[in-house]
């Protein structure tokens, strides 16, 4: 009753001010709620050092799309096609051989031609990695791809007419150029979006190469089905058909930007660097970006523009190298090619149907799609490590498993399940982890000036070691049987065995910090060359990237 007898008794200016004191209040407590929602809103937008996060914009996704379309799909493709009608296409072989000669081959030239036709694709792959490192630096990453679609366009008209042509050599020839083809996208495509995407992105965007891979071993699958094109009438089509991603990706590629950090670090146009990022990141501010790449260009001057003879005996490099080396080794001779090249055959000993083979095919290849599809997903999260482990233990226990299985299916008819079951699992581990991730560490352990030899290093041992699997599986499982699966396990299991001692952990890591770490690892020092900051070079670069041995990188 006091206060409301009060409250009438007040004077009108106080009273004004008061309820204009409430209002300043009232204010300031919605802007403190709107400021409090911006920051959070800001906290999504940036990561824990204050830099922008970088997101999926539609000219970065189209630019991943085309280049993974039109190079990746192709990879995928040629390694799974000839498995279907390889009946169809050896006996064009022994009609060939006849209508020349008037006898047919006999058996072992004809295993020996089919291993020639397999493995002329790897050793293609081989050329292809040496070509990496002077087409990039000459031609641009992005020009490269353009460039490379020759290597798929022959060799598909090529293949198309051999049966007409009566000419089985046609194919053998034309496996060889197209694997040049799939030598220089799988090295130029990883490194093309490696230095296109934001950190945050760089997994799963490395991880998109790979995943097209797959997806062009199941459409192979797919066409490869007898009522498809794995005929005898159909098989020429089904080889041509390669052809297609290229003259889209030749088509449609020139709309997209060149490589920024290509731009900057090796061409010196910063203003073509920076057009290209702003069209990347959908945003004006690149600055922070910018910055970066001028520090990774500073810290490399002195290592210069690296030949692969110069990065094999560079110390600073050392771990890195090795690391490259052994992935790539680990990746191809786990035997998860051996799988693909001969699945028919592998099936075939399992005890599969002759009718069910080809299916069963086609499921193992939707189910490498949809695991790739979910490392793609968890990459940037559970990171780069964890997945390598998981999947090359993951392969380790299955072939075991599967040697053990083939061996019994003499004895107890059901182990033919466990077979299969075998297979799908050792392919699920591969997709996780071998299969896509060495592709996006060679892109994250090496600078610019090294990063194409790296490649071409990278390139040559996985293709090389493709080439002697594809080579020696057949000799191998005729004279191993089910034992020649132990080799691949023996394989993963050491490769295991070095990624958990030696290869640490990059996810959401610019190059600059990963190079930081690589650094410890050789013992040697990062430099910043010309650094306006320090123009002597010494104690403050020392103190601030805190390595404490005196090789300069």
């Amino acid at each position: 009753m006091e206060n409301q007898e009060a409250a009438e008794n007040q004077d009108p200016a106080e009273k004004r001010d008061a309820e204009g004191n409430q209002e300043v209040v009232e204010n300031r407590e919605a802007e403190g709620k709107q400021e409090a929602v911006e920051n959070q809103q800001s906290t999504k937008a940036f990561d824990a050092s204050g830099t922008r996060k970088g997101r999926l914009t539609l000219v970065l996704g189209l630019a991943a799309l085309v280049s993974v379309f039109g190079s990746s799909f192709q990879y995928g493709y040629n390694v799974a096609v000839i498995n279907s009608p390889s009946l169809q296409m050896q006996a064009f072989y022994n009609m060939s051989y006849f209508e020349r000669n008037g006898k047919y081959i006999d058996s072992g030239f004809l295993t020996l031609l089919w291993s020639l036709t397999v493995s002329m694709y790897p050793l293609g792959g081989f050329f292809g990695s040496l070509m990496v490192a002077p087409l990039v630096n000459k031609l641009g990453r992005k020009g490269t791809l353009l460039l490379n679609n020759i290597f798929s366009i022959v060799p598909a008209i090529m293949m198309g007419s051999s049966k007409a042509a009566k000419s089985f050599e046609i194919i053998i020839i034309a496996r060889i150029i197209v694997g040049i083809c799939a030598g220089l996208s799988s090295n130029v495509v990883p490194m093309y979006l490696g230095e296109l995407s934001p950190k945050n992105l760089r997994g799963a965007l490395g991880v998109a190469p790979q995943l097209f891979i797959t997806i062009g071993i199941l459409i192979a699958q797919l066409f490869g089905l007898r009522k498809a094109l794995a005929n005898e009438k159909g098989w020429p089509l089904l080889l041509a058909l390669t052809g297609i991603p290229a003259v889209v990706e030749l088509m449609l590629l020139p709309f997209f930007p060149e490589s920024p950090r290509y731009m900057l670090i090796q061409k010196g146009d910063e203003e073509g660097a920076k057009a290209a990022l702003r069209r990347l990141r959908g945003w004006d501010d690149v600055d922070a970006e910018i910055e970066e790449m001028h520090l990774e260009d500073q810290s490399e001057k002195a290592e210069g523009r690296l030949s692969v003879r110069n990065l094999c005996s560079f110390k600073a490099l050392r771990w890195q190298l090795i690391t490259v080396i052994v992935l790539n080794m680990g990746q191809q001779l786990s035997g998860v090619n051996a799988i693909y090249y001969y699945a028919d055959n592998i099936y075939r000993s399992a005890g599969v149907s002759e009718n069910d083979i080809q299916y069963v095919t086609v499921a193992t290849g939707s189910v490498n799609v949809f695991m790739t599809v979910a490392a793609t997903a968890i990459i940037d999260k559970a990171g780069r490590r964890l997945l390598l482990l998981t999947g090359f233990a993951i392969c380790c226990s299955f072939c075991m498993i599967l040697t053990m299985s083939l061996n019994l299916q003499s004895v107890a008819s059901n182990m033919s399940y466990l077979s299969i079951a075998s297979i799908f699992l050792y392919v699920i581990g591969h997709a996780i982890g071998p299969s896509p991730i060495p592709y996006v560490i060679t892109t994250e352990i090496f600078r610019q000036s090294s990063r194409p030899a790296a490649f071409m290093v990278a390139g040559s041992v996985h293709w090389l070691s493709n080439f002697l699997v594809g080579l020696v599986f057949p000799f191998l499982e005729r004279g191993l049987g089910a034992y020649s699966f132990i080799i691949f396990g023996f394989v993963c299991l050491l490769t295991f065995v070095y990624i958990y001692l030696f290869i640490p952990e990059t996810k959401n890591k610019t190059f600059q910090e990963i190079s930081e770490i690589m650094a410890k690892k050789n013992k040697v020092e990062i430099k910043l060359e010309n650094d306006p900051l320090n123009p002597s070079g010494g104690e403050k670069d020392q103190g601030q990237w805190g390595v404490e041995k005196n090789t300069k990188l």
